[in-house]
């Protein structure tokens, strides 16, 4: 195994570089690959192994690549250094320099037919074939917040369909495949691990959940794996400097809070020692809620004070946070929810009576579609006074984006009702296309990273331009406001 792991340390560099070369013939990388992929399969006595090795060997062709990419060595230098690796895997024996970057030659050139995939052999790079790129989400598919998942992936498929029609992104169609992770942090490794090794993806996009992303991007950063766009406005994907391979389409649940705060101060004029907060006690509940303390202090209001009104997290079991509200002394006019949908429509229906003027109002990451869905199931006058900040348009607006969405919507998925969700999922994945269609034919993860960090005021139709850039790895910063009417649709709502 040792003299395996460096062999891949030494063979992946001189493919990778070649592979950044479009004169040298693909064939004879290709034979090279293939010989190595047996030796991997001899090697390991297990998946675990295998998967081990190939990572390892994946990585450095990433390496090797970046050295041409980068201007550290030549394309000259790289058919060089191929033409000794491939003067080593002889039967005659290797000679001298050939010794130096292959040690293993024997069993290499010995090595029977592959057993072991790296992707595309020809690319070297895992999740791209001649034909096709594929992408993966976690999220839950199954459970009391499923609908979430299947409204995200919804909406990436419908793009994905539009640009796959129109013939693709460099002749490659775009594939989305799904793992059940059932919004549980301990069931997010093993879905994460499916995508990557069973499924062999080329990267994550629009993951959903804050906890379980805490679980997933660890694991992408040590593949250097994208991703991408994930349904989440928590910190773990918002580090400072941002980490390379992890990249946003939404803002963070802490701008939402504020917004939410500002607003109903400003706007509504109720003091804040009667706004309260209901949290999920998960990195959820913990974003938002510290979007609201930062909005106190902002304002220059002590944040000691704010109630905070909890529940376990993936459940709808709220009994608990309604009795501590109801022992409040300080009457209580607004509560600013940072938690799932059917949780907080529960804790609507069981305080809408005790408090009927009350204003609620949630960040996005409660799916404001569902629980609009879940509202009109109660009737008219719960839906009345609930406010959900977006980080899209209204669905039911007229902007280019919604149009455009819409339209792809009910043509690819006829019957399927325009979603907050989908509509982020949709306008994520147009981001994602951009990027993947100026990184070029040769694509890998270090070229799609550097397109993206290229990514300048890109024009969607959201009416707002999108960004990135090395030092920020956000691509929106826009809240909009919505309310419920009686009927549980959502209206548009000035937020200042």
């Amino acid at each position: 195994m040792e003299l395996v792991r460096d062999l891949a340390g030494r063979v992946g560099p001189v493919i990778g570089s070649v592979l950044a070369c479009p004169d040298v013939a693909r064939p004879r990388i290709q034979s090279i690959i293939e010989k190595f992929a047996a030796v991997i399969r001899d090697a390991a006595t297990n998946e675990a192994q295998r998967s081990d090795l190939a990572q390892l060997f994946d990585r450095s062709v990433a390496d090797g690549r970046n050295a041409v990419t980068s201007g550290r060595t030549d394309c000259r230098l790289a058919e060089r250094r191929l033409v000794d690796l491939e003067q080593s895997l002889t039967p005659s024996g290797p000679p001298p320099a050939a010794a130096a970057a292959a040690p293993a030659a024997p069993a290499f050139a010995a090595a029977p037919a592959p057993a072991v995939s790296f992707g595309n052999p020809v690319n070297a790079v895992r999740g791209i074939s001649d034909n096709e790129i594929r992408f993966g989400i976690t999220a839950a598919f199954t459970g009391p917040v499923r609908e979430r998942g299947r409204q995200m992936k919804l909406g990436i498929e419908t793009a994905f369909n539009q640009v796959n029609d129109a013939g693709g992104v460099g002749g490659r169609k775009l594939r989305i495949i799904a793992a059940d992770d059932g919004n549980e942090p301990a069931r997010t490794l093993q879905a994460v691990r499916q995508l990557y090794e069973k499924d062999q993806i080329f990267g994550l996009v629009g993951s959903i959940g804050t906890a379980t992303a805490a679980v997933a991007v660890p694991y992408a950063l040590e593949r250097r794996m994208l991703f991408f766009g994930a349904y989440t406005g928590g910190n773990v994907v918002r580090r400072d400097p941002p980490d390379r391979y992890v990249f946003n389409y939404r803002p963070s649940y802490a701008e939402e809070a504020d917004a939410a705060v500002r607003y109903l101060v400003k706007m509504r004029r109720i003091p804040v020692r009667q706004i309260a907060v209901f949290a999920q006690q998960d990195d959820l509940g913990d974003a938002g809620f510290a979007g609201v303390a930062k909005a106190y202090r902002a304002l220059g209001i002590n944040d000691s004070a704010i109630l905070r009104l909890n529940y376990p997290r993936n459940t709808i079991e709220v009994d608990e946070a309604v009795n501590t509200l109801r022992l409040q002394k300080v009457p209580v006019r607004a509560i600013i929810m940072s938690a799932s949908y059917r949780a907080a429509a529960k804790f609507i229906e069981k305080t809408r009576n005790l408090y009927p003027e009350m204003i609620f109002t949630s960040i996005s990451g409660v799916g404001g579609s569902s629980l609009a869905d879940e509202l009109k199931l109660l009737g008219p006058r719960y839906t009345t006074g609930v406010l959900v900040t977006q980080v899209v348009p209204a669905v039911s607006g007229h902007s280019s984006a919604v149009l455009e969405y819409k339209n792809a919507l009910a043509k690819y998925f006829p019957g399927e009702a325009p979603d907050y969700a989908s509509l982020e999922g949709f306008v994520a994945a147009n981001i994602l296309i951009d990027g993947l269609k100026r990184a070029g034919a040769q694509l890998d993860t270090e070229k799609l990273v550097d397109a993206l960090e290229s990514t300048r005021n890109l024009d969607l139709g959201l009416g707002v331009p999108l960004s990135f850039a090395r030092s920020d790895h956000q691509a929106s910063h826009k809240i909009w406001g919505t309310a419920l009417d009686e009927t549980g649709r959502f209206q548009p709502v000035d937020l200042e």
